[in-house]
């Protein structure tokens, strides 16, 4: 298969997925989509890693920020480090230490798509992973809205502290230096229309 056709079908699939779930939330099927969400961010790690030049060092790459986003949240979980005081709810799917596996995920497809996008942006290192950095912290500005409404974690009082941007723009720093220190050649098509359709999905429930 073509590499312009595997790119269409997984378009295709992300914006199906993602429009299917804005609707069926907004029309009160919240209970039944919402626990499929680490289904949802699987299958768009999966495309990445489909549109992708396959290789040891991808995989190798998106084991930075697996480890990365597992180990900080875990001391986040438990001992209130790095993000602040926090715990997850249960439409994010089996913990491991209080952590869902999937947020390892999540870590990982972030990083891959904000690379992808900040290396458009600038080629120089410090600044790609900088500029990454800064737009996976304004995704969760957003995403922190709607986070306790989906039972996908929530802080202490419900109150998100200063401390969870600050941790995420450091944490975030760290993993896309290190990312785009081994994976060099990134797939923009599909890493543009994951991180527009996240940040859609989340942007309409500020809204609803």
């Amino acid at each position: 298969m073509s590499a312009e056709r595997r790119l269409v079908i997984s378009i295709i699939l992300i914006w199906l997925f993602n429009i299917s779930g804005i609707i069926g939330i907004l029309i009160g099927y919240d209970d039944w989509f919402l626990p499929l969400t680490p289904l949802n961010l699987l299958l768009y790690l999966v495309l990445i890693i489909w549109n992708s030049k396959f290789s040891k060092f991808l995989i190798l790459g998106l084991l930075i920020p697996f480890s990365i986003g597992m180990i900080t949240e875990y001391l986040g979980v438990n001992h209130g480090l790095i993000f602040g005081n926090y715990q997850y709810g249960e439409n994010l799917g089996f913990k491991i230490l209080g952590v869902p596996w999937i947020i390892g995920v999540n870590w990982a497809l972030l990083v891959y798509c904000t690379s992808a996008i900040s290396k458009k942006i600038h080629h120089n290192l410090v600044f790609s992973s900088f500029i990454g950095a800064v737009l996976m912290v304004a995704l969760d500005v957003i995403i922190e809205v709607s986070a306790p409404r989906f039972d996908f974690w929530e802080f202490k009082n419900g109150i998100v502290p200063l401390q969870n941007y600050v941790g995420w723009l450091v944490t975030a720093f760290i993993a896309h230096l290190l990312f785009q220190k081994i994976c060099k050649i990134l797939h923009y098509g599909i890493s543009i229309h994951t991180f527009v359709a996240i940040f859609i999905f989340f942007t309409t429930f500020l809204f609803f």
